[in-house]
């Protein structure tokens, strides 16, 4: 008989394959995922880097890092290298909206929402003045 306890038609009892199964990994904290992501932005060269502090504020999301890329092209370079290097950490993305041909991305982490806009989206968008009241932790130029 093998480590896993098997049931009465000799088939691996469900329960015992689930124990067996590695555990899921520890939830990252929010501000360390917003963190990291902007590292992931960095090394795709986002511009006009900014992380706004949302706690207290809505339900939405604890943070946005809001980003600027200079070509669709580089909208999708930005958004594909945070997910794949949050993915290589085991955090998946909730979901991504809109496209590089839509000048704006989003990806949604959960606790941190992502928002990738050429400059021309951005300033229309104002997600800084419109989210004013929250706190600007981070900002790389």
């Amino acid at each position: 008989m093998t480590d896993l306890a098997r049931n009465p038609k000799g088939l691996p009892n469900r329960s015992s394959a689930k124990s067996a199964a590695a555990a899921p990994p520890p939830e990252m904290p929010a501000l360390d995922l917003a963190r990291r992501i902007v590292e992931l932005a960095e090394d795709k060269k986002a511009a006009d880097i900014a992380v706004l502090d949302l706690t207290g504020l809505t339900t939405v999301a604890d943070y946005f890092v809001i980003a600027s890329g200079g070509s669709e092209r580089q909208l999708d370079a930005i958004a594909d290298g945070i997910v794949s290097g949050m993915r290589d950490e085991k955090v998946h993305a909730f979901g991504r909206e809109g496209t590089a041909s839509s000048h704006w991305v989003l990806v949604d982490f959960g606790s941190v929402v992502v928002h990738i806009f050429t400059p021309p989206e951005r300033d229309y968008y104002s997600l800084e003045k419109h989210w004013h009241e929250a706190k600007t932790i981070l900002r790389v130029q």
